[in-house]
């Protein structure tokens, strides 16, 4: 429809112009001495349309002229960034996909535009990552230095990738970087936690897992064993005196120190420290929250000295304990330990016969086999004795 009305308006001012032309008597007199020129004029305005045109095209083609550099330019600048934007998202697809050579080779061509070439860097850098192509993983890396706007992104990746080839220093070193330029988000922080755990940095490990823990980035389970592995090591640091492995104890939560694990190594600490009154203290208020054989090989080995007050009462934590757990091996084993002590025979051998008879654990087998032997020794019985040998070098062979 808007066609057909200027065609309409077209042939209007056309008709209007031949009309007007037929009926337009005047002239026009150009005169240049000597010459004279006689226009009429309707020819005249022809010439003078005509003019315009050719000076409008020739203008118009200057001005073409000037620009077409410009526009070669953008042209090929366009050409460029369509095929750096196509490679972008060719290498991240194949990167999602696995193909990490292909991702790689996307990347490389991703380059070519400045504005992509950092993200086509960290692109490029995982994919020789997986290839274990770990020289070209760093020079990606290293074409990032001077990128300030993708030096998180950078140490952020630098950090995940070294964690997973299992450089836990350098990946330290990454996170240092990034503790200094004030970046400390979830996901800094679990690396961080990991390159921690490898270089067995526990002091940290613990820091960071209290850390996490407030956010609520770690699972319950997770974080309950990487706080017993720290307590463990912290624990069974050889360096440790008297006065330290005590230091260290006090140190953690009371929370903690009821688990079983943490109450367990703590107490074999301790007895490796010649503190039986600590270990067997520490035993005995872990049972009050939690029933553990681990517990009970602790408190065995804390055994009192023969006829002592403490020895005494350990029985009689045994003997209490019994009567919630009749059947459990490593407590008859026990309490069989401390009866043979306080040289109370019958016991002894009563509750030791019990928990082999009860026991499934080789190791339980054995030591409660060479309690009995030691026994049989004691009371002057070499035959039971050596039965009792045998059948403990049998257990150890299992």
């Amino acid at each position: 429809m808007r066609i057909f009305i200027r065609l309409l308006i077209l042939f209007a001012l056309a008709v209007g112009l031949a009309v007007g032309a037929r009926y337009n008597p005047g002239n026009v007199v150009l005169f240049f001495p000597p010459y004279r020129i006689d226009l009429s004029l309707n020819f005249f305005l022809f010439l003078l349309l005509v003019v315009f045109v050719v000076i409008y095209l020739v203008i118009r083609t200057i001005i073409t002229t000037r620009k077409m550099p410009r526009k070669v330019a953008l042209y090929r600048q366009n050409k460029r960034e369509k095929d750096s934007n196509k490679a972008l998202r060719e290498a991240l697809k194949a990167l999602f996909e696995g193909r990490f050579g292909h991702a790689e080779k996307a990347a490389m061509r991703a380059t070519e535009l400045p504005d992509n070439a950092a993200i086509a860097s960290l692109i490029g850098a995982r994919a020789a990552h997986h290839m274990s192509q770990f020289e070209r993983r760093d020079s990606w890396f290293a074409g990032l230095e001077q990128d300030n706007a993708y030096k998180v992104a950078r140490l952020v990746s630098m950090t995940e990738l070294l964690v997973d080839q299992h450089q836990p220093g350098k990946a330290l070193e990454a996170v240092r970087e990034l503790n200094a330029n004030g970046t400390r988000h979830i996901q800094v922080l679990r690396w961080a936690l990991k390159a921690n755990q490898q270089a067995q940095k526990w002091q940290e490990v613990l820091k960071l897992v209290r850390t996490l823990d407030k956010h609520r980035a770690l699972h319950p389970a997770l974080s309950q064993r990487l706080r017993e592995l720290a307590y463990e090591d912290l624990l069974k640091n050889q360096g440790h005196d008297t006065e330290s492995i005590r230091r260290v104890w006090y140190e953690i939560p009371q929370a903690d120190r009821k688990s079983a694990f943490v109450a367990s190594t703590a107490a074999a600490a301790f007895n490796s420290h010649g503190l039986f009154d600590d270990a067997r203290g520490i035993v005995e208020k872990a049972l009050v929250e939690e029933w553990d054989e681990r517990l009970m090989r602790a408190y065995r080995d804390a055994a009192a000295s023969e006829g002592s007050a403490a020895l005494l009462s350990q029985i009689e934590h045994c003997e209490k304990w019994s009567e919630q757990h009749p059947t459990d091996p490593e407590l008859a084993l026990t309490l069989g330990t401390l009866c043979l002590r306080q040289k109370l025979w019958g016991k002894a051998q009563r509750h030791m016969e019990q928990a082999l008879s009860d026991a499934v654990d080789p190791r339980t087998v054995r030591e409660a086999n060479l309690k009995l032997a030691q026994l049989h020794e004691a009371l002057g019985q070499p035959e039971e004795a050596a039965s009792r040998y045998r059948q403990c070098a049998i257990a150890t062979m299992l």
